[in-house]
């Protein structure tokens, strides 16, 4: 995609060509797709079963728990990395194991579509929820769901080619 900068500012064109590849309706839909097959299988929402937290940082959190799992949307299996992201700074465990709810800010997640949806980022589908399984935003109010870039410009520094810095398993 060609981006034209006139006067310092993308054109209209370039931002509605940018909502498309990111957060746009298709992406909301796909994202509460994986939600509700989350939630079927216990791995969202109120009754998810819970990992052991570890320590984690920004922008994901300062607990973290981590599942590897698959998931089946529209037909596709793929790869799904489940990030449940905790806080606030100072956050313990304790406290998380103690109390997940009162901790939890984020579930993020990785699901690898199909092989030519982005073949340059490991064609993952990446969102971000909130708690609730709504979407999270960017601070303009784009739906965090489809091609991330801010996801996909820091998971592109992960060792090898998986995009994942907690594991160097083939999640195909």
């Amino acid at each position: 995609m060609k981006l034209i900068l006139i006067g310092g500012a993308l054109t209209l064109a370039a931002t509605i060509a940018l909502a498309q590849d990111f957060g746009g309706q298709e992406d909301q839909d796909y994202a509460a797709q994986l939600w509700q097959a989350m939630q079927e299988r216990n791995l969202a929402g109120d009754d998810a079963v819970q990992a052991f937290p570890y320590e984690g940082t920004d922008p994901h959190g300062m607990m973290l728990e981590t599942s590897y799992t698959d998931a089946t949307i529209d037909g596709h299996t793929g790869a799904l990395v489940i990030k449940r992201n905790y806080g606030p700074e100072g956050v313990t465990v304790d406290q998380v194991l103690g109390s997940p709810g009162d901790h939890l800010g984020a579930v993020t997640i990785m699901f690898r579509r199909g092989e030519d949806y982005a073949p340059d980022s490991g064609n993952w589908f990446w969102a971000k929820y909130l708690p609730d399984g709504s979407l999270d935003q960017t601070p303009d109010g784009m739906p965090i769901a489809g091609k991330a870039q801010g996801c996909i410009d820091c998971h592109a520094s992960a060792e090898g080619e998986d995009f994942l810095f907690t594991t160097n398993a083939d999640l195909r």
